[in-house]
């Protein structure tokens, strides 16, 4: 068989509250206490009766280097060191009784550093009674005449209260006049003089608006808030004088029958979804000197409890509750009203918070370590708390108040949730040695006031008609009035029956003088049909009044009936135009809402239009300044393209010309192959008409004849057809005579080579002009050009200038020389020699060596292969024999 877990019982539903949009900011007040007489300095002072103003001592700011300054805290009211307890009371909890006396709660809590005066703006002393007597004493003055029979109201334990009949509540008031530890009336027993003239008769004061039509009854309960435990102060613990008792630090009790540390209390929902605590003593009071005897005796165990216990009185935060149950007087006047329904519970919280105050100041150990740790953290959840109902408020966030956190914040979460109004009096002790935690509290004041709590509605009252005491009342002095003006005067007499016996006739003697006595018994008898006649007449009488009173009686009730129920109706018409208006009023809230949310609206758009303008002109700006750049890259682009145009131009030119130049390079190395032929030819020739001629004595070869056959110059001798031209020439190393132009393109290069071009006597040039060839007879171009193995090689490409038929100027080229630089370390720039040695191995040529090519001429050949009719010969130096 499966077994299904067992769930939680469904939470009820919070019974449905009349909506209230109306809230109230927690009022908070601060009180300052005289300056003891051991302290010298003061930190606190008064600035307006709203104000005060913080100065950090001497010597925290030279501790601090100057960093706490003067600080100033509104309050909604501040209460110098000349207040006295009845000015306090009048603005602080005045307002919070008539409430509790017009079925509202409050909710009343000080709160300060240890030493503040906490405890004497609660309690007070003999003469100066603090907030709680004058509270008591409010109420008890206010409702003194119309207060209900003892036990007529009972609690339910289950935070209610029930009504009680009549001999319900006469056998609980017999059974505790039966015992005798209950003492009597309060009028006739003895007042503690610890309490005793707490309040003087001038000082009393009574709320307004007092429902006579109601019973009311007061409910006193005690209770301190321990580490966060919850104890019952009235709670009567029973003795057990043989099981010995045991304090919190493992002793036996000094008195075993003293002192019984009670029982932690555990808090509780009622139906109303309203915490309270569970099983706690509420003691019925009739007058302001028992409930504060009552008060006092929770006082009595609390001391005890902290002497046995070895703790400190401003180590817990003791509340005092005080409930008025109050419910309307039937339809009579005579009885409370038998319905629970009908009855309200109102009540007012007087809570003396604990001391703040800082563990590594007070030196604080063990225990007294915990107590404070504990201290210190419902206090700081209390602060949190308040932190998150403002950041709710202000910031529409919904987050989760943490109120189970602390015994104090669960208590009292009702208050903070609409259920009452709530105040607090900031107690502050002006002596520099608590700035500190001076300052620490006024930061936790400021931030309270900014909470707010709706406002409380008042509750429903019955439909019965107002005054039924009052008639009540009326009816029964009538009674007595109608009944003295039956018998004539009368003397005084305790009650109404000796008035009526005095009314009628004296009676005549009665002693008879003897047997034939005629005359006394018909005298007596005459005298008792006269009283017979006159209580006929009376009854007769009373009846007539009775029927005549009843009738005028039927009549006012009739009238009142018809003027409540003309009032009913004007107040539903009231009710009515108050909706109408408090929807109207809702209607002009939401509607200035959405106008401050438009206004905000248009405020962010205007910012955004404004930011959008702005960027608007820097993009604005921002373009023209790329156009601008635009034209003026377009117009270096039409720059470039006609200086490239001139360029491609010029190039074009110039290899038109190069062409050219190649074409009769080209055609010359022709001619100077077909020349070259001829001459061998001539030669062949010359060599067999030699051989023919008859007797030539041989001749001993000269020298000249074993040297090596010279080389014809590279340059190519001119073509026989055309103008004239001149010899074919040899290199020339002493053609110091002839003038040169030596054209150097400003392109080229300077090579840090040894061998250097330098022709002197010589015009040098960038571009050739005719002014120039016209003085000389010789020209050279010095050319640039990557090889094939990537170094740099100059030609020297030279030509002979003559004249021409037109009168001008030209030059015909007849010889190139080739200057180029090589690196002997890298192998793969070396020429090697296409011979073999012994071996039929390949051998180095002589000429690559870097010696002996620095040591040989270059000249050019015609009819080479490695250019347009140009090759570089070697030529070893020539050695002495």
């Amino acid at each position: 068989m499966i077994r299904q877990a067992k769930g939680k019982t469904p939470r009820r539903p919070p019974p449905k509250k009349p909506s209230n949009n109306q809230k109230d900011p927690v009022g908070v007040y601060c009180r300052v206490r005289p300056l003891g007489a051991e302290d010298v300095e003061c930190c606190i002072e008064v600035i307006s009766n709203t104000t005060i103003q913080l100065h950090a001592p001497d010597g925290l700011k030279a501790n601090r280097n100057g960093e706490f300054k003067e600080t100033q805290y509104s309050f909604k009211k501040v209460f110098g060191i000349k207040t006295t307890q009845g000015e306090l009371f009048e603005d602080v909890a005045k307002p919070l009784v008539e409430d509790i006396i017009h079925c509202k709660n409050g909710l009343l809590f000080t709160y300060g550093v240890t030493g503040s005066g906490k405890t004497y703006t609660m309690t007070g002393s003999p003469g100066q009674g603090g907030l709680l007597p004058r509270s008591l004493d409010m109420i008890f003055n206010s409702i003194g005449p119309y207060q209900a029979k003892r036990y007529v109201f009972k609690p339910d334990d289950k935070n209610g209260m029930e009504v009680q009949n009549q001999v319900d509540a006469l056998l609980d008031r017999q059974k505790r006049d039966s015992q005798t530890t209950v003492p009597k009336t309060p009028t006739t027993r003895r007042i503690d003089p610890e309490f005793a003239d707490m309040i003087s008769p001038e000082e009393a004061c009574k709320a307004d608006g007092v429902d006579e039509d109601s019973s009311y009854s007061v409910f006193v309960s005690y209770i301190e808030i321990y580490n966060n435990y919850i104890y019952d102060l009235l709670e009567e613990t029973p003795i057990d004088p043989i099981k010995p008792k045991w304090n919190g630090a493992g002793t036996p009790l000094r008195n075993n029958t003293e002192f019984i540390p009670p029982q932690s209390k555990i808090l509780r929902e009622d139906q109303n979804h309203n915490m309270y605590v569970a099983g706690c003593t509420e003691v019925e009071v009739k007058s302001t000197e028992e409930a504060f005897e009552v008060f006092w005796r929770g006082q009595k165990k609390r001391r005890i409890a902290n002497t046995q216990l070895n703790r400190e009185s401003s180590r817990s935060h003791s509340v005092f509750i005080i409930k008025l149950a109050q419910a309307p007087l039937d339809a009579d006047g005579d009885n409370v009203l038998q319905d629970k329904n009908q009855v309200n519970v109102s009540q007012l919280c007087l809570v003396d918070l604990a001391g703040s105050e800082r563990t590594s100041r007070t030196r604080a150990e063990g225990s007294r370590l915990r107590e404070a740790g504990n201290i210190n953290q419902s206090l700081m959840t209390l602060r949190t708390c308040i932190e998150v109902l403002r950041e709710n408020q202000m910031c529409g966030t919904n987050k989760m108040v943490p109120y189970r956190d602390s015994k104090v914040t669960h208590l009292f979460k009702n208050y903070f949730d609409g259920e009452g109004k709530v105040r607090m009096v900031v107690c502050v002790n002006p002596k520099a040695d608590d700035y500190e935690e001076t300052l620490l509290v006024m930061r936790f004041a400021e931030m309270t006031q900014e909470v707010e709590v709706a406002r409380p509605v008042d509750r429903p009252i019955c439909g019965f008609a107002a005054g039924r005491r009052q008639r009540n009342q009326a009816f029964k002095e009538e009674l007595t009035r109608r009944l003295e003006e039956c018998g004539g005067p009368v003397d005084e007499s305790p009650t109404v029956l000796n008035q009526l016996l005095q009314s009628f006739p004296p009676l005549p003697p009665c002693v008879i003088s003897g047997p034939n006595d005629d005359v006394t018994l018909p005298r007596l008898i005459e005298a008792l049909e006269k009283r017979h006649k006159i209580r006929h007449m009376m009854i007769e009488e009373y009846n007539k009044t009775a029927k005549m009173l009843k009738s005028v009686l039927q009549e006012q009730d009739s009238n009142l009936l018809s003027k409540e129920n003309f009032i009913q109706e004007q107040r539903g018409k009231l009710g009515e135009k108050e909706k109408m208006i408090q929807n109207q009023k809702n209607e002009i809230d939401r509607l200035e809402k959405k106008s401050k949310m438009l206004e905000y609206k248009i405020d962010i758009l205007q910012k955004t239009t404004n930011i959008y303008e702005e960027d608007k002109r820097s993009l604005q700006q921002e373009l023209e300044s790329r156009e601008q750049r635009l034209q003026r890259e377009m117009s270096e682009k039409r720059r470039v393209e006609t200086r490239m145009q001139g360029i491609v131009t010029d190039a074009k030119l110039k290899w038109e010309k190069e062409c050219e130049r190649r074409v009769n390079a080209k055609q010359l190395e022709m001619q100077n192959k077909l020349w070259v032929k001829d001459e061998k030819l001539k030669q062949l020739k010359a060599i067999v008409t030699e051989g023919k001629t008859e007797n030539r004595q041989p001749q001993r070869p000269s020298r000249e004849n074993d040297k090596v056959p010279a080389k014809r110059s590279a340059s190519p001798s001119p073509v026989p057809t055309g103008p004239p031209v001149r010899p074919l020439h040899r290199r020339s190393h002493s053609a110091g005579g002839e003038r040169w132009v030596d054209h150097k393109p400003t392109t080229n290069v300077d090579l840090d080579t040894v061998l250097q071009p330098n022709i002197p006597n010589a015009i040098k040039v960038n571009a050739p002009n005719e002014k120039a060839l016209s003085k000389c007879d010789k020209y050279v171009l010095t050319h640039q050009e990557v090889a094939s193995d990537g170094e740099i090689q100059t030609k020297l490409i030279k030509g002979e200038v003559f004249k021409t038929r037109g009168g001008g100027q030209a030059v015909q080229f007849t010889d190139i020389e080739t200057l180029k630089q090589e690196n002997p370390v890298a192998s793969s720039r070396k020429r090697r020699s296409s011979g073999t040695g012994p071996d039929g191995e390949t051998m180095e040529g002589d000429w690559t060596d870097v010696e002996t090519r620095c040591s040989v001429a270059l000249e050019m050949r015609a009819g080479s292969n490695l250019g347009p009719g140009y090759q570089h010969h070697g030529y070893p130096k020539r050695r002495k024999p």
